[in-house]
Protein backbone atom coordinates (compact mmCIF):
# COMPACT_ATOMS: atom_id res chain seq x y z
CA UNK A 1 0.00 0.00 0.00
CA UNK A 2 1.28 3.30 -0.97
CA UNK A 3 0.49 6.55 0.63
CA UNK A 4 0.56 8.57 -2.54
CA UNK A 5 -2.08 8.04 -5.11
CA UNK A 6 -1.45 8.83 -8.72
CA UNK A 7 -3.70 11.37 -10.35
CA UNK A 8 -6.10 9.86 -12.73
CA UNK A 9 -5.74 11.01 -16.29
CA UNK A 10 -8.29 13.81 -16.50
CA UNK A 11 -10.07 15.05 -19.63
CA UNK A 12 -9.21 18.16 -21.59
CA UNK A 13 -9.21 21.41 -19.66
CA UNK A 14 -12.25 23.69 -20.13
CA UNK A 15 -12.28 26.48 -22.71
CA UNK A 16 -11.43 29.84 -21.24
CA UNK A 17 -14.16 32.45 -21.81
CA UNK A 18 -12.18 35.35 -20.37
CA UNK A 19 -11.64 37.01 -23.78
CA UNK A 20 -15.27 36.56 -24.93
CA UNK A 21 -16.44 40.06 -23.81
CA UNK A 22 -13.51 41.64 -25.69
CA UNK A 23 -14.48 39.85 -28.88
CA UNK A 24 -18.15 40.82 -28.51
CA UNK A 25 -17.33 44.51 -27.98
CA UNK A 26 -14.91 44.48 -30.90
CA UNK A 27 -17.64 43.09 -33.20
CA UNK A 28 -20.17 45.57 -31.84
CA UNK A 29 -17.79 48.47 -32.49
CA UNK A 30 -17.07 47.20 -36.02
CA UNK A 31 -20.77 47.04 -36.95
CA UNK A 32 -21.49 50.43 -35.39
CA UNK A 33 -18.74 52.05 -37.47
CA UNK A 34 -19.55 50.36 -40.78
CA UNK A 35 -23.36 50.55 -40.74
CA UNK A 36 -25.06 53.34 -42.65
CA UNK A 37 -28.39 54.26 -41.13
CA UNK A 38 -29.86 56.72 -43.60
CA UNK A 39 -28.22 58.59 -46.41
CA UNK A 40 -30.64 61.48 -46.86
CA UNK A 41 -33.25 63.21 -44.79
CA UNK A 42 -36.51 63.67 -46.67
CA UNK A 43 -37.59 67.27 -47.09
CA UNK A 44 -40.55 66.45 -49.32
CA UNK A 45 -43.60 64.26 -48.77
CA UNK A 46 -43.49 61.02 -50.71
CA UNK A 47 -46.54 58.81 -51.09
CA UNK A 48 -45.50 56.58 -53.94
CA UNK A 49 -48.18 55.54 -56.45
CA UNK A 50 -49.32 51.91 -56.50
CA UNK A 51 -48.31 49.46 -59.21
CA UNK A 52 -49.22 45.86 -59.97
CA UNK A 53 -45.91 44.81 -61.56
CA UNK A 54 -43.05 45.66 -59.19
CA UNK A 55 -39.37 44.65 -59.40
CA UNK A 56 -36.68 45.22 -56.80
CA UNK A 57 -33.40 46.83 -57.75
CA UNK A 58 -30.41 44.51 -57.43
CA UNK A 59 -27.60 46.88 -56.44
CA UNK A 60 -28.89 49.78 -54.41
CA UNK A 61 -25.38 51.20 -54.14
CA UNK A 62 -25.57 52.09 -57.84
CA UNK A 63 -28.82 54.05 -57.48
CA UNK A 64 -29.11 57.84 -57.23
CA UNK A 65 -32.40 59.17 -55.91
CA UNK A 66 -34.37 62.22 -57.01
CA UNK A 67 -37.30 63.07 -54.72
CA UNK A 68 -40.21 65.15 -56.04
CA UNK A 69 -43.17 66.18 -53.92
CA UNK A 70 -44.71 68.88 -51.76
CA UNK A 71 -42.42 70.19 -49.00
CA UNK A 72 -42.75 68.83 -45.48
CA UNK A 73 -42.79 72.38 -44.11
CA UNK A 74 -45.46 73.85 -46.35
CA UNK A 75 -45.76 77.00 -44.20
CA UNK A 76 -42.16 77.91 -45.16
CA UNK A 77 -41.85 76.55 -48.68
CA UNK A 78 -45.41 76.54 -50.03
CA UNK A 79 -47.43 73.66 -51.41
CA UNK A 80 -45.98 73.39 -54.92
CA UNK A 81 -43.93 70.26 -55.62
CA UNK A 82 -40.20 70.68 -55.11
CA UNK A 83 -37.17 68.68 -56.26
CA UNK A 84 -34.84 67.27 -53.61
CA UNK A 85 -31.35 66.11 -54.55
CA UNK A 86 -29.42 64.65 -51.61
CA UNK A 87 -30.28 66.82 -48.58
CA UNK A 88 -31.48 70.08 -50.14
CA UNK A 89 -33.97 71.59 -52.57
CA UNK A 90 -32.82 72.20 -56.13
CA UNK A 91 -34.18 73.35 -59.47
CA UNK A 92 -34.48 71.38 -62.69
CA UNK A 93 -31.30 73.08 -63.96
CA UNK A 94 -29.23 71.49 -61.17
CA UNK A 95 -29.96 67.92 -62.26
CA UNK A 96 -27.15 67.63 -64.84
CA UNK A 97 -24.58 68.72 -62.26
CA UNK A 98 -26.08 66.26 -59.75
CA UNK A 99 -25.75 63.37 -62.24
CA UNK A 100 -22.15 64.35 -63.04
CA UNK A 101 -21.31 64.44 -59.32
CA UNK A 102 -22.96 61.06 -58.75
CA UNK A 103 -20.98 59.53 -61.62
CA UNK A 104 -17.71 60.91 -60.27
CA UNK A 105 -18.44 59.42 -56.83
CA UNK A 106 -18.66 55.88 -58.31
CA UNK A 107 -15.90 53.64 -59.60
CA UNK A 108 -15.23 53.97 -63.31
CA UNK A 109 -16.33 50.36 -63.90
CA UNK A 110 -19.70 50.94 -62.18
CA UNK A 111 -20.57 54.25 -63.88
CA UNK A 112 -22.35 52.61 -66.80
CA UNK A 113 -24.61 50.72 -64.38
CA UNK A 114 -25.76 53.87 -62.52
CA UNK A 115 -29.55 54.05 -62.24
CA UNK A 116 -31.53 57.17 -61.41
CA UNK A 117 -34.57 56.42 -59.28
CA UNK A 118 -37.35 58.98 -59.10
CA UNK A 119 -39.43 58.89 -55.94
CA UNK A 120 -42.42 61.03 -56.80
CA UNK A 121 -45.45 61.86 -54.67
CA UNK A 122 -48.58 60.34 -56.21
CA UNK A 123 -50.34 63.70 -56.63
CA UNK A 124 -47.42 65.58 -58.22
CA UNK A 125 -48.13 67.18 -61.59
CA UNK A 126 -46.49 65.42 -64.53
CA UNK A 127 -45.01 68.67 -65.86
CA UNK A 128 -42.21 68.74 -63.31
CA UNK A 129 -41.56 65.00 -63.81
CA UNK A 130 -41.29 65.53 -67.58
CA UNK A 131 -38.87 68.41 -67.06
CA UNK A 132 -36.71 66.23 -64.81
CA UNK A 133 -36.75 63.43 -67.40
CA UNK A 134 -35.64 65.86 -70.14
CA UNK A 135 -32.71 67.02 -67.97
CA UNK A 136 -31.76 63.41 -67.24
CA UNK A 137 -31.79 62.71 -70.98
CA UNK A 138 -29.51 65.67 -71.64
CA UNK A 139 -27.15 64.47 -68.88
CA UNK A 140 -26.97 61.03 -70.51
CA UNK A 141 -28.72 59.27 -67.63
CA UNK A 142 -30.93 56.90 -69.60
CA UNK A 143 -31.53 54.27 -66.91
CA UNK A 144 -34.52 55.66 -64.99
CA UNK A 145 -36.52 53.85 -62.37
CA UNK A 146 -39.84 54.97 -60.90
CA UNK A 147 -40.27 53.97 -57.26
CA UNK A 148 -43.72 52.62 -56.44
CA UNK A 149 -45.39 50.52 -53.83
CA UNK A 150 -47.02 47.19 -54.56
CA UNK A 151 -50.76 47.31 -55.01
CA UNK A 152 -52.60 44.95 -52.69
CA UNK A 153 -55.13 42.73 -54.40
CA UNK A 154 -58.52 42.61 -52.74
CA UNK A 155 -60.33 39.31 -52.96
CA UNK A 156 -63.94 39.13 -53.99
CA UNK A 157 -63.82 42.00 -56.48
Amino acid sequence: MSRFKKKKAGGNPGISTASLPDIIFMLLFFFMVTTVMRETTLLVKIKAPEATEVQKLEKKSLVSFIYIGPPMKSELYGTESRIQLNDSYHTVGDIQEFIATEREARDEVDRKFLTTSMKVHGETKMGIVTDVKQELRQAGAFKINYSTRKKLHKEGL
